[in-house]
């Protein structure tokens, strides 16, 4: 996993709702490789890495209400978040193919789309884009974007029109 951000060179600190993301992509993550059941996650997230030094690092305070919102709701939406994604990416390479950590940002930044409409898609686009920059190359983060994007434009077209 990678190195959680901490305060940028000027001091200024990320957002809770960034530490938010990049904790629930972490936590989808490990749910992913490791088995791990939603409740242990959510126990151990909130217990030991939001907010708190692990390994060195300096975890930032997250917005827990909003981290376990991910969480839990892309476990409860997998079932139909994962074809709508699948419809995103190209064709002949389905989720089940790509990367664990990019599958956990798709997932996570597909539910955002659907179902926080309080969070506006450009904004949640771009945070998953980060998130997954924390993770892998430059390539894969604009399929993030793009694919992302292309969900967005199905779910909130209100919010692309011109």
């Amino acid at each position: 996993m990678a190195k959680p951000p901490t305060n940028d060179k000027d001091g200024r600190k990320a957002n809770k709702r960034g530490a938010a993301r990049l904790a629930a992509v972490q936590a989808l993550y490990q749910m992913d490789m490791a088995g791990s059941g939603l409740n242990d996650i959510l126990a151990e997230f909130e217990s030991h890495w939001l907010g708190r030094e692990v390994e060195g690092a300096q975890y930032l305070p997250a917005e827990a209400a909003f981290f376990r919102d991910i969480v839990t709701g892309v476990v409860r939406e997998q079932r139909v978040l994962d074809p709508q994604i699948d419809e995103a990416l190209q064709q002949g390479w389905p989720l089940k193919r790509v990367e664990a950590v990019l599958r956990a940002t798709l997932r996570a930044g597909a539910y955002e789309l659907a179902h926080r409409r309080d969070v506006p898609a450009r904004a949640v686009i771009a945070e998953y884009a980060d998130v997954a920059a924390a993770f892998v190359e430059r390539d894969e983060t604009g399929m993030v974007n793009a694919v992302l994007d292309q969900l967005a434009r199905k779910l909130r077209g209100d919010e692309f029109a011109a």
